[in-house]
């Protein structure tokens, strides 16, 4: 694995970042000797509840909290450009509390979705990742999500093909956002080869697009095929979401 420069190392937590926005990071990769560990929910719970089940599962595990290196969440509903930023200034402080900021920089990658059906009622931790010791004959490393969102200072006016969501329209979102997942990747250290998950969030359809903008791309990825979560990116506007993840463990909890 040859990482990238604009890697941070959290050295407490046996990881490295790849720099992203206050509220996350835009990816992670476990430093060799050691492995991302993948966990899901069975059930969403509230987020702050979500981090006390966190401190007490890396507790039983032997593992610092640093070693706690991403976030998934599942929302209500979209947030609003202003709402979202209230919201991930609670998360950024708890955060803080807990150590986890890097000379201010935010490592932890994250994904945060409304779905379409089965919503929680406030935003809920849904999955986490963590690193652990071992080694692994690939890196393995998670990709946070990203939208088609080309400059979050711009608005709703950043947003590729705002307001549309006719097939060419949707191909020209998931093209951007793909071209987002193979920069974090490379930077990251890894190869399509070395992904193992595939996660999609929309609520349009993705018959028309997924092969040819998706699956071709990500080449021997394409393999595992995708996960088609049937939700909304967090911010209103947004149509598209996609993350990934290369990891040899996967837990249910």
């Amino acid at each position: 694995m040859t990482a990238s420069p604009a890697l941070r190392d959290v050295p407490a937590g046996s990881y490295a970042f790849l720099p992203g926005i206050a509220p996350f990071s835009s990816g992670v990769v476990a430093t060799p000797g050691h492995q991302v560990v993948h966990a899901t929910l069975r059930a969403p719970i509230p987020w702050r509840d979500g981090f006390t089940l966190i401190d007490r599962h890396l507790g039983e595990q032997g593992r610092p909290r640093a070693a706690l290196c991403a976030i998934e969440l599942r929302s209500p509903a979209p947030f609003s450009f202003g709402g979202f930023d209230t919201f991930n200034a609670g998360y950024r402080q708890l955060l803080g509390e807990w150590g986890l900021l890097v000379d201010g920089e935010n490592p932890i990658a994250r994904t945060n979705v409304a779905p379409l059906v089965g919503a929680p009622a406030e935003p809920s931790l849904y999955a986490f990742g963590y690193t652990i010791a071992g080694a692994t004959p690939r890196p393995t490393f998670v990709c946070a999500g990203a939208g088609e969102l080309r400059e979050r200072a711009a608005g709703a006016e950043g947003i590729v093909r705002h307001g549309e969501t006719s097939p060419d329209a949707m191909r020209e979102k998931a093209a951007f956002v793909m071209r987002a997942m193979q920069a974090r990747l490379a930077a990251l250290g890894g190869d399509w080869s070395d992904v193992t998950m595939i996660d999609l969030y929309t609520a349009q359809p993705i018959e028309t697009f997924l092969a040819d903008t998706v699956l071709r791309p990500a080449g021997p990825a394409a393999i595992h095929g995708v996960r088609w979560f049937p939700s909304r990116p967090p911010i209103a506007g947004l149509e598209y979401e996609m993350d990934l993840r290369g990891v040899t463990r996967e837990l249910v909890l």
